[in-house]
């Protein structure tokens, strides 16, 4: 019997597919295959693609592709389709290329391969769904792709192990998985898939002289097949009555190696007889190095966070015991460098008196060094606190003190450059009298802390400041004092809450002001609705509206809590972030028993322009802009920057002192009194002048003469205060 009989025999075509000159040759069986009449022909190629499935073709163009480039077969499975677009049937082609160096010198190929009729599941069957195309080396390729990548993400062993889970293998897949780890000498599950609860107790605690699988493959590092439950029985009589409960018929076991240590194994059962052929053994051979390395750098990252956490804990302090009269919420959020715990850092510490201080700050870098760091300046602070040391003599000893801690040359210090490089460090100190809420704060580089007022306006409070510490070991720094009134919040934090996500300072500000403010109105909303409901509890949402704050802060940087260390928003973090919220209670911070209907609360700020600092007249008028910030009159505001900016610099102009500006709003919107101060030490009163039209000075009398509704000149002790006031004037709407 001819060939060509046998294969018509069991409906297999013959084809030819030259493609240099674009034509295919096709036998009677293959020709009746694509829906032409049974006898040999020779088509264009255009002719016959036009029979198959346009994504069937797509996909045949890559099989094709790769078995020339790797010269091997292409076999792909094919939709025909007739005249009228509908599938006639699904056909199997097997195909080898073979290259031809044509006339002029180029190089095509020649298809020569054979085309059968398959039989396609029918709804209802239970028969396996296979792709319409792809070969098993292609198949197997994109698994072991998506399985590597896959792994490579997982980030903890549990990851790994739904990983190993949810596989699913070309051609055969495992319905049991369970992975053994080693301890000493004995092995243990690690974890498991497709079996109950309890199922792992009799595996749990075996040593590796067991004549069982798993602990034989980490003796010997050889990967061990067993394709029958007669192999199993054979080869294992000991354990085979554990493993027979569980009606599986093939099982493989692998070991898990890194670094050529065995580290483990994994099992892979299967209900399904599985023959274990070469290419099946390479696939699972490969899963389980790619697990173990899985396996490995989780087990390392898990210990590292374990670590890291432990020592986050450790150093981070409590905010200790209640205040009465105030509230207090902090959050650390460690994001740089990989590590659980770095360079910022804050502290509460008890003072003699009934006082005690707010401590922020970061030292410099996002690495172990400077985690170092701040546990030893932390414990440094506190200690000269504890001393009972004013807020400028408390960051003046801790600057020497981190001066000090870099190892000279010549000191002999371990050689190592980063041991010894000099580090900085910023940092706000604030000791707080609870009693009267007065506040005495030095910076050492550090940014300035907002307020957000009782009526929910927010202000940056600008603060003296001096050097970062540990630049130069014998640095003053100036003391800033002012009130926090009740129902206002002060807020501390670290750069890494205003600058993450690309912010500058500026917008970073911007955007955590809108923040507080938002906060405000939604605890006045949730404060509300418990009073009106009559579930308002005292002392149950006292901390938690603070704390909600806090967390609206962070989540403002970082997303929902959830994703602090993992998850679609951890890219966005550059910079651990530390932030402390101060709160005074009274009427609209949140924190304090609920008022059915408030009076609005003053709005106050004040602000010290030294003689030293006449940069900082720019931030008086900044301050006091953002304290009318919804003044209803825009040239009535512009005219309050104006007097003030005036009755500042006339301090620093003709006095030898500093200029203490106190600046009130009291009074419902758009009805409000707004009163403005300007103290000095100077008993020089001022006095009306008549500038002529080339004169540089002499109009601030007459500024406020033709702009404030009243002003005045109040005598003190030592000194004088230059004050104005105006009315807000509420714009009508147009007619």
């Amino acid at each position: 019997m001819r060939t060509e009989d046998v294969l018509a025999a069991v409906a297999t075509g013959l084809w030819r597919w030259d493609n240099a000159s674009g034509t295919v040759s096709l036998d009677g069986e293959a020709a009746r295959l694509l829906g032409l009449p049974a006898e040999p022909v020779v088509l264009p190629e255009v002719a016959v693609r036009s029979r198959f499935h346009p994504v069937d073709w797509n996909e045949i163009n890559g099989i094709v592709n790769l078995a020339v480039a790797e010269g091997t077969l292409a076999e792909a499975r094919l939709r025909i389709m007739d005249v009228d677009g509908r599938v006639m049937r699904t056909v199997r082609s097997r195909s080898k290329p073979l290259e031809r160096w044509s006339a002029d010198g180029s190089l095509d190929y020649e298809l020569i391969g054979t085309i059968q009729e398959i039989a396609e599941p029918q709804p209802g069957t239970t028969a396996v769904h296979t792709p319409i195309t792809g070969d098993w080396r292609r198949s197997r390729e994109a698994f072991l792709l998506d399985a590597g990548r896959a792994l490579a993400e997982a980030r903890s062993t549990a990851e790994v192990l739904r990983v190993a889970a949810s596989l699913s293998m070309p051609g055969f897949n495992p319905d049991g998985l369970a992975v053994f780890g080693v301890a000493g000498d004995r092995l243990s599950v690690i974890g498991h898939h497709g079996h109950d609860a309890g199922d792992e107790g009799p595996f749990t605690d075996m040593t590796l002289d067991t004549d069982y699988p798993a602990a034989e493959v980490v003796r010997t590092g050889r990967a061990i097949y067993l394709p029958t439950p007669d192999d199993y029985k054979r080869r294992f009589p000991a354990t085979w009555p554990l493993a027979q409960r569980f009606d599986r018929v093939s099982w493989a076991f692998l070991p898990l190696i890194v670094a050529g240590r065995t580290m483990g194994a994994w099992m892979a059962a299967f209900k399904q007889p599985a023959s274990f052929s070469p290419d099946e053994r390479s696939v699972l051979t490969t899963v389980a190095r790619m697990l173990a390395q899985a396996l490995q750098r989780a087990g390392v990252a898990e210990s590292e966070r374990e670590l890291t956490t432990g020592l986050q804990r450790s150093m981070m302090p409590q905010l200790g015991p209640e205040i009465p009269g105030m509230r207090i919420a902090a959050r650390y959020v460690p994001t740089g460098g990989g590590l659980q715990v770095g360079g910022d850092w804050y502290d509460m510490i008890p003072l003699p008196s009934g006082r005690f201080a707010l401590v922020i700050g970061d030292v410099q870098g996002h690495d172990v060094r400077a985690a170092g760091l701040m546990g030893q300046l932390r414990i440094a602070v506190r200690a000269y606190a504890s001393e009972g040391h004013r807020p400028d003599a408390v960051l003046s000893r801790a600057s020497r003190f981190l001066a000090g801690l870099c190892a000279p040359e010549g000191s002999g210090a371990e050689d190592d450059s980063d041991a010894r490089s000099p580090r900085f460090a910023t940092c706000l100190y604030v000791e707080c009298d609870p009693k009267t809420g007065t506040l005495e704060m030095a910076r050492a580089g550090h940014p300035d802390p907002a307020v957000r007022m009782a009526d929910g306006t927010v202000l940056m409070r600008p603060t003296a400041g001096g050097l970062p510490l540990g630049i130069v070991p014998d640095t003053d720094y100036p003391t800033t004092r002012f009130t926090l009134e009740p129902g206002e919040t002060l807020m501390l934090c670290t750069d890494g809450l205003i600058e993450t996500g690309g912010h500058d300072l500026d917008t970073g500000w911007a955007r955590l002001r809108a923040v507080l403010e938002g906060g405000t109105r939604e605890a006045g909303t949730h404060e509300a609705g418990a009073h009106d409901a009559g579930t308002h509890e005292a002392g149950t949402h006292e901390v938690g509206d603070l704390e909600a704050l806090a967390d609206l802060l962070v989540q403002a940087v970082h997303g929902p809590s959830s994703h602090h260390t993992t998850g679609p928003l951890a890219d966005r973090r550059e910079d651990d972030i530390a932030v402390v919220l101060l709160c005074r209670e009274g009427g609209g911070c949140g924190c304090g028993t609920p008022v059915a209907h408030p009076a609005r609360p003053a709005r106050r700020t004040m602000l010290t322009v030294a003689q030293a600092e006449p940069e900082r007249i720019a931030g008086a008028r900044r301050q006091v802009r953002e304290l009318l910030h919804d003044w209803a009159d825009e040239e009535q505001l512009d005219a309050v920057v104006l007097m003030v900016s005036e009755m500042v610099t006339n301090v620093l102009v003709h006095t030898d002192g500093d200029a203490l500006l106190v600046a009130e709003a009291v009074g419902e919107l758009g009805e409000r009194r707004l009163r403005v101060e300007v103290a000095d030490s100077s008993d020089e009163l001022p006095h009306k002048r008549h500038p002529g039209e080339m004169a540089s000075s002499g109009r601030g009398v007459l500024l406020m003469e033709m702009l404030a509704d009243a002003w005045g000149v109040d005598p003190r002790g030592e000194g004088k205060s230059i004050w104005f006031e105006l009315y807000e004037q509420s714009k009508q709407p147009d007619a």
